[in-house]
């Protein structure tokens, strides 16, 4: 009874063959490709702009083009967001390709998921979907189903629900399958992608690593593992990482169920095994996600390049001509950030240079246009000795914002339309509960008093970073007992602003999860209006939990 769900994409510009390398490499009966991104809907958006017909990946229509075939040969479902804003269009197209190829493949597609006519402004609006419409799809045969925007974990509570036939209620199996989906839905993260202690490894192994894949069971519970013969690996620390990527508190929300993320215990189950077992579950909340994309004005940027000697002056003097050149009409938001990228004595001219950049946004294109390119470039016989810009500003571009709302259920017709056309109605489930958080639990007893040593945190934990909106997350777990024992007390919200200069004035939430001896910090605000809005250095905070690794702690020496 187990059923075997792999992925093949974690997100829209994933590796094109790893559709082929997932069916060819061993056993599997489902294929989940996730495509969608906050800053992927706002793409399509705009694409559908230009195109109303367009709105979806068509990167998926290429992979399908030399696979469907095989998929079909070997009896594997394939279950792809790829939809986008149009999942009735890549339906269309699926089954178009299906019929050139001579294949008799049923696509069916999911809906009700666009609510952009209910909220005016907006680019795009779609409620965050679960997996019954995904479910029911299957369960009238459907050999491939496109979606629009569901949860990422969707993607295997859908064919779980369908396999075993799990109901609304069963919610310590849905619990089961929405961590078994949010391990699977960045591919190779959970296979030593983008992994803190990657240096543990042989290289040649993290060069290409392969895909995952969950071995799921009726109760819920799982086993990631991979194809045998693909790069990367599967352990204890890898599975952390990723449950830790863009999640908050012990309740993790969605549409199907509320995961309680403080139940989940991970074992090593042999080489490239992770089990998954005690994962408990709540009833959904009874309010859906939408994420809203708007156009929120539009930007522009330069960076001035300083060498050498008086950084800070240089610096301070072109911050000065820039202002008085931009008085007359300054932009709505003007920021600048000096890199200090620069070394003493350098041996080249690149290391002896430091960077200053000028981000500039306002609702009139004209503001960070010509004005920004012509003050800029009008500096350079007049300015700083050794000037010289990047690239040269342009006319200004257009810029997004994400937001959130919530609606009720009932405010969403999700349907599944099957392939001859039948449309199935999915309905909102009848047990819902209000989100509250979990009282946090009694901490470990802290580590005996002994000799410390000035280190970077990332001696002895990992962490893993993301966005979510406007917000940040930053989870960081240990990897003993002991260490354990140390970061629940030396990693407070306090000594976490003090490591992070950017959160001293942020609302910022501590969430300790102990089963995985995991710390997860949620930055409110750091993001600005969302990744498409380019607020930080680093927009999508992929590299915060890293810097975090790099900055210095008194560690006891007997976890070093």
């Amino acid at each position: 009874m187990t059923l075997r769900i792999g992925n093949f994409s974690g997100f829209y510009g994933d590796r094109s063959d790893a559709l082929r390398e997932m069916l060819t490499g061993g056993e599997v009966d489902v294929l989940t490709g996730d495509y969608l991104a906050e800053l992927t809907m706002l793409i399509l958006a705009r694409d559908r702009l230009k195109d109303p017909s367009a709105g979806y990946a068509r990167t998926f229509l290429r992979q399908l083009e030399d696979t469907l075939g095989l998929a079909h040969e070997k009896g594997v479902r394939i279950v792809a967001n790829a939809g986008g804003l149009n999942p009735a269009g890549l339906a269309d197209a699926v089954q178009q390709l299906a019929g050139r190829l001579g294949l008799p493949v049923r696509v069916a597609h999911v809906e009700g998921d666009d609510l952009t006519a209910r909220h005016p402004g907006s680019l795009a609006a779609h409620a965050y979907l679960g997996g019954f419409g995904i479910a029911e799809c299957l369960r009238a045969g459907a050999d491939v189903v496109v979606t629009g925007r569901v949860t990422d974990a969707a993607l295997v509570t859908g064919p779980a629900a369908a396999h075993f036939g799990w109901k609304p209620a069963d919610h310590d199996r849905l619990a089961g399958a929405v961590v078994a989906g949010h391990v699977l839905e960045c591919g190779a993260q959970a296979t030593g992608g983008n992994y803190a202690f990657f240096t543990e490894r042989d290289p040649r192994e993290l060069r290409r690593p392969g895909f995952p894949l969950a071995e799921i069971h009726p109760d819920g519970s799982c086993v990631v593992t991979k194809h045998p013969g693909t790069g990367g690996f599967v352990d204890v620390g890898t599975v952390t990482a990723q449950l830790l990527y863009e999640t908050g508190g012990a309740r993790y929300a969605g549409p199907d169920v509320t995961t309680r993320l403080d139940t989940v215990r991970l074992t090593q189950d042999g080489p490239d095994r992770v089990r998954i077992e005690g994962v408990r579950g709540e009833a959904p909340p009874p309010t859906l996600k939408v994420g809203r994309n708007r156009l929120g004005g539009f930007r522009n940027e330069v960076v001035f390049v300083l060498t050498g000697l008086d950084i800070e002056a240089k610096a301070a003097l072109v911050r000065a001509q820039m202002s008085d050149a931009l008085a007359a009409s300054p932009p709505a938001d003007v920021r600048w950030d000096l890199a200090r990228t620069d070394r003493p004595d350098a041996d080249t001219e690149e290391t002896a240079s430091a960077l200053l950049r000028l981000v500039v946004r306002d609702p009139d294109q004209q503001k960070v246009g010509r004005v920004l390119s012509g003050a800029a470039i009008e500096l350079a016989l007049g300015g700083y000795p050794g000037f010289h810009v990047v690239a040269p500003p342009g006319k200004g571009s257009p810029y997004g914002v994400f937001e959130d709302v919530y609606v009720p259920h009932s405010d969403v017709d999700h349907v599944a339309v099957l392939d001859d056309g039948r449309r199935i109605t999915v309905d909102p489930p009848q047990d819902t509960a209000v989100l509250d958080d979990v009282p946090p639990p009694a901490p470990p007893e802290p580590l005996p008093p002994g000799p410390t040593v000035r280190a970077p945190l990332g001696r002895v934990v990992g962490a893993r970073s993301g966005d979510k909106g406007g917000n940040a997350n930053v989870g960081v777990w240990a990897r003993t007992d002991d260490a354990w024992r140390w970061l629940a007390h030396e990693l407070t919200v306090e000594r976490f602003r003090e490591l992070i200069p950017e959160a001293r004035e942020l609302p910022v939430t501590r969430h300790a999860l102990p089963r995985l001896r995991a710390l997860n910090f949620v930055v409110e605000g750091i993001l600005g209006e969302g990744v498409a809005a380019q607020a930080r250095f680093d927009p999508q905070a992929k590299a915060l939990g890293e810097w975090l690794r790099s900055r210095h702690a008194d560690i006891p020496e007997v976890l070093l």
